[in-house]
């Protein structure tokens, strides 16, 4: 018996590891080879292609294709419709299959709906990417981008708020207390 629940409009390839606790609904299809963590939901119409890994508890919302190449950390969530690629110059007459390059997206990151990410980049972890962006390079942990092609317009904590700095460096998120401190352009969390 499965530890994991797929609909049944499902399609799921021999040879995938699906963790405890993960749903997989309506029409998606997880590609042979494909591991994917416990407690994973994977939304309407989600395609997950030979080979991706998606970490535990990973939110992928309706119409996304994970592509080869493509690796998701825990907690990392992936809005409505967004995109990611995996060739920097595809051609239909001309097969690339061994230029895939790889995409990381570190724990706790976001993705918001209809955003892309071409490939070969890094997405650091708690990053915020907005509605719409077009990631075209590597995006910092806690880094907030917007637009296209993406600029960072802040910075984030763990809970996706925007944190404000003091003279001192240091942040408080609102929603938690937890403090960061931002030094040499780069955020972490002290406590």
């Amino acid at each position: 018996m499965n530890e994991y629940f797929a609909h049944e409009t499902a399609v799921i390839d021999s040879n995938c590891t699906i963790g405890k606790g993960t749903n997989i609904w309506h029409f998606s299809h997880i590609m042979s080879g494909s591991i994917i963590g416990e407690g994973c939901n994977i939304g309407q119409n989600v395609v997950i292609s030979p080979d991706v890994k998606l970490g535990k508890n990973v939110k992928i919302q309706n119409n996304v294709s994970v592509y080869t190449g493509v690796i998701c950390e825990d907690d990392v969530f992936l809005g409505p419709s967004m995109v990611f690629t995996n060739v920097i110059n595809p051609r239909s007459h001309i097969n690339r299959k061994n230029e895939y390059m790889q995409t990381i997206v570190r724990k706790g990151a976001s993705i918001g709906a209809n955003a892309t990410v071409v490939c070969g980049h890094e997405i650091g972890e708690y990053a915020l990417i907005g509605a719409g962006a077009v990631i075209t390079k590597p995006v910092k942990p806690f880094a907030l981008v917007v637009g296209n092609p993406a600029r960072q317009i802040g910075w984030v904590s763990e809970n996706g708020l925007k944190l404000a700095f003091n003279a001192d460096y240091l942040a408080v998120c609102p929603e938690t207390g937890q403090i960061y401190e931002l030094k040499d352009n780069e955020v972490k969390r002290l406590k």
